[in-house]
């Protein structure tokens, strides 16, 4: 079994199963092999697996799966687009939200301007920028 390095999901991929989250609900995208999957490289645990199948519906399983992905570390949600062989079309909505989300998140580590002045508001990694402090007098 391969081991997963510790640390949680990219950011912009963590915004992209959120913002999909009912409409991969919809897909039941646990049956098949997509656990297996995932189990085989790694990204689940045998747990995972065992407490997703007792879930009782297939919604409640897919919502289980994702709410675990996220904290399986960085290489969780390429994972997971692997692991959707039987789901092309699920595989495309995910990419290309993907690809949206990439367009529109500032570049980590980019200053963030103010616009009527040069002092940077925050050094921003995909998060809100900071409000700009006052000067003390």
């Amino acid at each position: 079994m391969k081991i997963i390095p510790r640390g949680g999901m990219d950011a912009r991929d963590k915004q992209v199963l959120r913002s999909l989250r009912l409409e991969l609900g919809a897909e039941v995208l646990v049956e098949g092999l997509v656990l297996q999957y995932l189990y085989q490289e790694g990204i689940l645990t045998e747990n995972h697996v065992q407490e997703i199948k007792a879930q009782t519906t297939g919604l409640r399983k897919t919502m289980l799966l994702l709410d675990i992905l996220p904290s399986r570390g960085p290489k969780a949600f390429d994972t997971f687009l692997d692991s959707l062989q039987e789901f092309p079309w699920v595989r495309e909505k995910l990419e290309k939200a993907r690809d949206e989300a990439t367009t529109q998140l500032p570049a980590a580590g980019k200053r963030r301007y103010h616009p009527s002045s040069q002092k940077p508001l925050s050094t921003t990694n995909g998060d809100h920028p900071r409000k700009p402090q006052m000067d003390t007098i």
